[in-house]
């Protein structure tokens, strides 16, 4: 009997203050299991939107995270609400940057079907003239041009010819399946690069059958992202009248536009003109610019094309003598 004591005393001590025959009756605890049910997959699917809108708009991560979050992790929504403030402080860092020289940039070419447009954007340095971000500005600027032009209801029995001027460009629609106007887009720039940038003007030229506008850009900078768009710092459009289709249209329309670039005439002359004194600067008596033993006239002339006008665009014209005023 006072074994049996000592013993029950012995296993309250080991137990705490419950009697063992307690402890043999006692049900077994619950497991406690964790499930990798709603928790997880709802933060593998945030994560899975965090990519998806990081990889569409190209804003960071911190500030995709924050759009997602102001959004309810709605993705429209939040890639409008990313837009929306990159564009204040796009304008915000436009005006800080108001007045700074923008002498570098490019000229950008851009043909569909007859209608053919040269435009030129540009910026501080010509490293940012090498950006893909602003490369992607100077065709969405091209873009809204030739959606300008192709939206002109006018019947050609003639080319037509015309000119935008850096307003003119800004008011324009960004184009084809881009929300905003051109200004808007440059804002957008502006605050992603730090630089300040102007859109300085365009150039359209439309022409009807019998013409041909042959064009070239010197300096070529190409990216695959931007498709039929050339980019570079010089850039020349030549209205040609054919009264057939010659097989080497292209090839004499790349060759009348080197010389429009190498050689900068003022205007287009005649066939008459007598080389020297005025006729220098009247692009068909000038030197031949890839054989200066012969005019332009006289290499145009045998080729069945008779030369209407030009268009010469070089990137920062007219910026030297503006500072030297």
């Amino acid at each position: 009997m006072w074994m049996l004591r000592s013993l029950r005393v012995f296993l309250v001590a080991r137990t705490g203050s419950q009697p063992a025959g307690s402890l043999l009756h006692q049900s077994p605890q619950p497991r406690h299991t964790f499930h990798a049910g709603p928790c997880l997959s709802a933060s593998a699917s945030s994560k899975e939107l965090l990519m998806k809108l990081r990889r569409k708009t190209g804003y960071s991560f911190v500030n995709c995270k924050k759009a997602l979050e102001t959004c309810g992790e709605d993705l429209k929504q939040a890639e409008i609400w990313l837009h929306k403030q990159a564009q204040k402080e796009g304008w915000s860092k436009a005006a800080k940057l108001q007045g700074r020289k923008t002498k570098e940039g490019l000229i950008g070419l851009l043909q569909e079907g007859n209608t053919t447009v040269l435009v030129e954007v540009n910026c501080e340095t010509d490293f940012v003239s090498r950006n893909l971000k602003f490369q992607q500005l100077v065709q969405q600027v091209a873009l809204g041009t030739m959606m300008h032009c192709q939206n002109l209801k006018d019947q050609l029995s003639t080319y037509s010819k015309g000119f935008l001027n850096s307003s003119e460009l800004s008011r324009l629609p960004a184009g084809p399946d881009r929300e905003g106007s051109l200004k808007d887009h440059l804002a957008l720039a502006i605050g992603k690069l730090g630089e300040n940038m102007t859109l300085k003007r365009a150039a359209w030229v439309k022409v009807p059958s019998g013409f041909y506008v042959g064009s070239y850009v010197h300096g070529v900078m190409q990216s695959p992202s931007l498709h039929n768009l050339v980019l570079g710092k010089y850039g020349a459009l030549v209205i040609c009248e054919t009264s057939e289709q010659s097989t080497n249209l292209e090839d004499l329309g790349r060759r009348l536009g080197q010389h429009v670039v190498g050689m900068a005439p003022l205007s287009v002359g005649s066939l008459d003109d007598e080389p020297g004194g005025e006729a220098e600067t009247k692009m068909l008596s000038q030197p031949y610019l890839l054989d200066p033993s012969i005019t332009l006239g006289q290499y145009v002339q045998p080729q069945g094309v008779s030369v209407v006008d030009f268009v010469r665009f070089e990137c920062g014209e007219g910026e030297e003598a503006a500072e030297t005023e």
